[in-house]
């Protein structure tokens, strides 16, 4: 099968035939057929400081995907040849305490696809059937279940805390952040305000319907609320970017008893007011990945029930190359300015 191989541990990928992944006896095999060019994938390419310390070649990597189940193991039970489907990235053991307690996106073994193990820039991928979502929704598209990985990441940092009639700022238009507008808004938040400093990236917020895109290259998140009208702070801050400088200014414009919750990983470390987390009685709560898999049910169910978040999310996909033109792919999410870039394993 072609395959986005490293081969070693360097920068870059090889588009270059590779064997076929075995399904084992609990396994489903898929045929892939797209792919999302995820900031992770970006820093594996680099082989960057993170790659380097979480990576082991040789590796395919790759973990947003949508495809065709062509063959699955004699253990599986309910997944069956033909389903389309998208897979849960974060393989888990099953027996430590959060897994038996049913906290399994906290298991403190987590394998994840195409990071510790091969993944989905690929022909074929393999993955327990306890991680495969089957779409049962028709109106999902390639392109649509291709992202419900980073869907999943919106949904579940958005819907951290009740949104109803709360004004909600997030930092960071890429495109999760663009994704959470939909979502708040789905969820019945009043105001949305959504910074960042790319002008294509604000302006696809706006087409998202968020109420104030804010360049915080030209405005301050402080002057953001008196053009919104409001009185105090945000009550909800979904922190996106990882920025340095993100955090800290949200902070500062949160409603006392606000409550923040952290997608973006820093590159560094950040100065944090922790007087005013403290007399502010401010709550910060860390997200990484998606609830396994109350967060996918809620995805299916809001993208089957509202057409107009199904429209939202679809657009997030602004770019959609033939897998063999990858390095024209990687090259444009690596320029920040657009939405998501799927890469199409049937035109191969």
């Amino acid at each position: 099968m072609k395959a986005l191989y490293k081969s070693g541990p360097h920068a870059g990928f090889e588009l270059v035939e590779r064997p076929e992944p075995q399904a084992g006896p609990s396994d489903v095999k898929i045929r892939v057929m797209t792919t999302g060019i995820c900031g992770t994938d970006l820093h594996i390419q680099s082989w960057d400081a993170w790659a380097q310390g979480i990576i082991e070649t040789p590796l395919i990597a790759g973990h947003e995907f949508y495809g065709e189940v062509v063959e699955i193991g004699e253990d599986v039970r309910d997944v069956k040849v033909g389903d389309k489907v998208s897979g849960e990235g974060h393989v888990v053991c099953g027996i430590c305490r959060n897994c038996r307690a049913g906290r399994r996106q906290m298991c403190i073994h987590t394998v994840s696809v195409g990071v510790q193990r091969d993944g989905a820039f690929a022909e074929f991928v393999v993955i327990p059937e306890t991680n495969v979502w089957v779409h049962h929704d028709e109106s999902v598209t390639p392109e649509l279940g291709a992202i419900f990985d980073p869907f999943g990441n919106a949904v579940h940092t958005a819907l951290s805390f009740p949104l109803v009639g709360e004004d909600v700022l997030i930092t960071g238009a890429g495109p999760i952040g663009l994704m959470a507008i939909a979502v708040a808004r789905h969820a019945g938040a009043r105001k949305i305000a959504i910074t960042d400093v790319s002008a294509p990236r604000l302006e696809l917020a706006r087409q998202m319907g968020v109420d104030l895109a804010v360049d915080v290259s030209k405005m301050r998140v402080r002057e953001a609320q008196q053009e919104l009208g409001m009185r105090e702070g945000f009550d909800i801050g979904l922190e996106m970017s990882g920025h340095p400088t993100a955090l800290p200014e949200m902070i500062d414009n949160m409603n006392h008893g606000g409550r923040i919750a952290m997608l973006g990983l820093p590159s560094q470390s950040i100065d944090i007011d922790w007087g005013k987390v403290v007399t502010h009685m401010l709550t910060l709560k860390g997200i990484y990945g998606r609830e396994m898999f109350e967060t996918w049910y809620a995805m299916s169910a809001m993208l089957s029930s509202n057409p107009v978040l199904h429209r939202s999310i679809s657009a997030v996909v602004t770019d959609k190359l033939s897998a063999a033109d990858w390095e024209k792919g990687f090259e444009i999410a690596r320029n920040g300015t657009g939405g998501k870039v799927v890469l199409d394993w049937t035109e191969l």
